[in-house]
């Protein structure tokens, strides 16, 4: 039996030894052989068929480092699809799981000398969300499969749709409405038509006596001004039950006139919140940048090169977190997250755009602004809800178009 052979303990202590990673810089990626140490490593520099691949590498090596950070990144990320599709994770954590196996292509033979490099290039790219944060390197995987896509797509779409039906119905309850405040008579016109009621008329007799009656009047004796109201009021209520028993869902309009009355919040008022609460829930994203709109860089990353609180114009925005920023004063084009962005706030009387919210992508005017509660007062002028007055929106909701 030879030395070497597969059963022989030399063979298999061999094996294990390995079976788990080395050492990075003992590790040929032409070859795609791993040496135990540094002798290791110079012998195999120096056999014939590593000279031949180095041969190889040298007609082209930019192709050949291309395709290796190509394969390094399409294997990157496939293990962050499979295993942390929608989760935040460190990016020493992926590298760990993503290096475990131990034929995997190395770093060293990418265009990237570090993790840090890679994590940077992703978040430039738009291929994954990624956040520096005390602890280190944070990344997110942004899904661009194209059936993931789709049903973002149509459940957009249904939420739009179920907003024009939220928005034509509401048209239909204020037409309803005022068609019900046209129809019914003003309570002034009802008291002046009893004032001007037929007056009685007097039958003379021949004793000289007279008798007086009215038409449609009963024969009970004339009652007080206070009790004649108190009967009003109590046949009034006696009709509109009679009323409600026989058509529930009518006299609406007369439910709100007794509890604007009675001092209390009027059905409508309580409808319009609850739609405004729907719209709100629908409407409130964690992503507010739009085309358009006027922000402000407060990345101290971008300190160095003069662009830390200056402001631009948002020229296209990125799966919706990034967005490509047009500097005001320099002409400059950036691509910047929206957590390193901040919205601004125009003079009184100038255009915004309501980036989030129940009035999300409506624009508006600025008529005040509370800088006590952090909030501003504006009138919407374009969109379905054209003319309605928001009194506190806060700063995040708006921002400043550009002209």
């Amino acid at each position: 039996m030879g030395k070497n052979e597969f059963l022989t303990p030399k063979a298999i202590a061999n094996r294990i030894k390995a079976k788990g990673l080395q050492k990075l810089r003992w590790y040929c990626q032409m070859c795609q052989k791993q040496c135990r140490d540094e002798n290791g490593f110079k012998c195999h520099c120096m056999s014939e068929g590593h000279q031949r691949q180095m041969q190889i590498f040298g007609q082209n090596p930019h192709r050949i480092v291309e395709g290796y950070s190509e394969e390094f990144e399409h294997l990157f990320l496939e293990h962050m699809k499979r295993s942390h599709r929608f989760s935040r994770v460190a990016a020493t954590v992926v590298y760990n799981e993503y290096i475990s196996d131990r034929h995997h292509v190395h770093m060293n033979s990418t265009e990237w000398a570090t993790l840090t490099d890679f994590v940077k290039y992703l978040g430039r790219t738009g291929k994954c969300k990624v956040e520096e944060t005390p602890k280190g390197w944070f990344i997110t995987y942004i899904d661009r499969d194209s059936e993931t896509l789709f049903k973002e797509r149509m459940k957009n779409k249904r939420i739009k749709a179920d907003m024009v039906d939220e928005e034509r119905q509401e048209k239909e309850i204020r037409r309803q409405i005022e068609k019900a405040e046209m129809l019914m008579p003003p309570a002034s016109a009802g008291s002046d038509q009893e004032l001007q009621a037929e007056p009685p008329r007097e039958l003379k007799l021949e004793d000289g006596l007279k008798v007086g009656f009215s038409l449609g009047s009963s024969t009970k004796p004339p009652v007080t001004k206070d009790k004649k109201e108190a009967s009003r009021v109590v046949f009034d209520e006696a009709e509109d039950e009679r009323n409600e028993e026989r058509n529930p869902g009518g006299n609406l309009k007369r439910k709100i006139d007794s509890e604007e009355r009675k001092g209390g919040k009027s059905t409508l008022e309580e409808l319009m919140k609850e739609e405004e609460k729907k719209k709100e829930k629908i409407n409130r994203k964690d992503y507010w940048l739009h085309e358009g709109i006027v922000v402000k860089v407060m990345s101290k990353a971008l300190a160095e090169k003069g662009y830390y609180k200056q402001k631009g114009v948002v020229l296209k925005v990125i799966d919706k977190y990034v967005g490509e920023i047009e500097m005001l004063e320099s002409k400059h084009v950036l691509r910047v997250d929206q957590a390193e962005l901040e919205t601004v706030i125009p003079q009184i009387g100038g255009l915004v755009k309501i980036v989030n919210g129940a009035y999300r992508g409506s624009i508006a005017r600025l008529l005040g602004v509370d800088t006590d509660h952090f909030c501003a007062k504006v009138q919407i002028e374009k969109g379905a809800y054209d003319g309605r007055v928001l009194k506190a929106v806060e700063y995040e909701d708006i921002c400043k178009i550009a002209q």
